[in-house]
């Protein structure tokens, strides 16, 4: 296959280069350059594919691929679907709208696009495997293992299939079986790539449940690495997401808060945010809000972002967002809660709106100006099983995630949002309740009592039941596989790998001490 693409790519290229190539000829040669890793130059050769046939379903779908890559999951989806209104059986086009929607954590759809691709090509692995690592992240053991076997039925080997199964040996308590499985399809794959980082994550968790506690590092490591060198290109020159923090929390420093609304109360259902840090307990949080009758949940989503362009992507806007007058403030207000009903479907006025995604803490600025009425939820854990598993985590592309790829990378950007924490919560007017992680997983009913008295939401048994919430509405964070067992006490995880953290314990020790984790 590889030298068949070759063969026709040169073919390709000497047609561009004596004028007389056509729009497959670009398609074929954006290909090639794609699987090369050279993505801007397949960008180029794809859209000029289009300005020759704007019917190339080959070259809309090799555009959504590039875009998925590079994060674009909008533009993604949106060249799927153009390619789909002129090929709707084409089961290549289903499958890259089925990873677009894997890749923003749409789950539902993607399943759905994966049974597309397998009703016109029941032998595809691919979609075999996606579907596969779907069903072992939401805890499908039989229907996974149905899909995996397929896949390597189809084509042995296929590495999501090789690391959906071993998802599910872990799942089923047999990491042996899991490292086993994973180990060598890794010593197939000799460069960085998704496939292989995956793996690595997979073989990372597999040698924790061992007690291997040094291969867990050396293949979380390598998984990060892979990530750092795969995305590269999307991010040079690009500003760091901890710098962009810092960019926040300088203004807000010194800019004049005095004539914003002190936290104002309501008669209408409560309006609660719910913030922190990744990987401190918010999805847990959430579910457990959600599992309440009349509650309404939006997981990790960007309402805020008409005010996000307007006052944090560029200098000084901040200090523009703090002399808007209520006129202007109440078009961003109307922008949210319009995104905030497309999210959920339907119209949120009439529900208890649990507003999730700890990396919303950069916006309290915006929150405490836009919703006065607002609630506003911090959950705390120690500052080393975040850092820890913020490292240990296969998160999906973005800015942050970047900032991940190492355990010094991770504890400065922690630190850096930690700053501006500090400084929000001392300069601005905000209703706020803490939440400490250990509290909420040790003393649950005490815990969440205490939250819903502040919220304004009866506490009733169904808090309990988060998990059955969880299965029923999807998780499409990191979170999924731990929300879904139920409660437990995931403190103390960074313990066995406390060697490899020594070196950024200078960063993160103020805010152990700070929050109460130096004992």
């Amino acid at each position: 296959m590889a030298e068949d693409l070759e063969t026709a790519a040169q073919a390709a290229a000497a047609a561009l280069a004596a004028g007389r190539g056509t729009a497959q000829d670009c398609t074929t040669l954006g290909w090639h350059r794609a699987l090369a890793g050279d993505h801007a130059g397949a960008g180029a050769l794809f859209e000029r594919a289009l300005q020759l046939n704007p019917r190339d379903v080959e070259a809309m779908i090799g555009l959504a691929g590039l875009h998925r890559a590079a994060g674009r999951l909008r533009d993604a989806a949106l060249s799927c679907d153009a390619a789909l209104a002129v090929a709707p059986g084409y089961p290549e086009a289903w499958f890259e709208r089925a990873c677009v929607m894997a890749a923003g954590g749409v789950m539902d759809e993607a399943r759905r696009c994966y049974a597309e691709v397998l009703a016109r090509a029941p032998a595809h692995a691919a979609a075999h495997a996606g579907l596969a690592a779907i069903a072992a992240r939401d805890g499908e053991e039989e229907i996974g293992r149905r899909h995996a076997l397929a896949a390597l039925a189809a084509e042995p080997g296929h590495t999501g299939a090789v690391a959906a199964l071993a998802a599910i040996e872990l799942e089923a308590g047999d990491a042996q079986a899991a490292r086993d499985l994973v180990e060598p399809a890794l010593a197939r794959l000799t460069a960085p790539s998704p496939e292989r980082m995956e793996l690595l994550h997979t073989l990372g968790d597999a040698c924790g449940r061992l007690r291997d506690f040094g291969a867990a590092f050396a293949a979380y490591a390598k998984a990060k690495q892979d990530f750092a060198a795969i995305h590269a290109g999307t991010f040079a020159g690009r500003q760091s997401h901890r710098d962009f923090i810092a960019g926040v929390t300088t203004p807000l420093a010194t800019m004049d808060v005095s004539g914003w609304l002190a936290p104002t109360t309501s008669t209408a259902p409560p309006h609660v945010f719910v913030l922190g840090y990744p990987r401190s307990g918010n999805t847990l949080l959430e579910n457990v809000l959600a599992s309440l009758p009349g509650t309404a949940a939006i997981e990790e989503m960007p309402t805020l972002r008409e005010a996000d362009i307007a006052f944090l992507a560029e200098p000084g806007g901040l200090a523009r967002f703090a002399g808007l007058d209520e006129a202007a403030l109440a078009s961003y207000r109307s922008a949210y809660w319009q995104r905030a009903g497309q999210v959920l479907g339907r119209d949120p006025a009439s529900l208890a709106l649990i507003d999730m995604d700890p990396l919303k803490t950069i916006r309290l600025p915006l929150i405490a100006r836009l919703f006065p009425s607002a609630k506003v939820l911090l959950v705390r854990r120690d500052p080393r099983d975040v850092v820890w598993s913020c490292f240990r985590t296969s998160f999906a592309l973005s800015n942050a995630a970047m900032d991940f790829t190492t355990l010094e990378g991770a504890a400065r950007h922690y630190d850096a949002l930690m700053q501006l924490t500090e400084v929000a919560l001392a300069r601005l007017p905000l209703a706020l309740h803490e939440v400490p992680y250990h509290r909420m997983v040790q003393d649950f009913d005490a815990t969440t009592q205490a939250i819903c008295r502040f919220v304004g939401l009866e506490w009733t048994e169904a808090l309990r039941r988060f998990d059955r919430t969880a299965r029923t509405r999807g998780v499409s964070t990191a979170s999924a596989k731990q929300v879904r067992r139920g409660l437990y006490d995931g403190t103390r995880q960074w313990e066995p790998y406390a060697e490899y953290l020594e070196p950024v314990l200078p960063i993160l020790q103020p805010w152990i001490e700070k929050l109460g984790y130096a004992g």
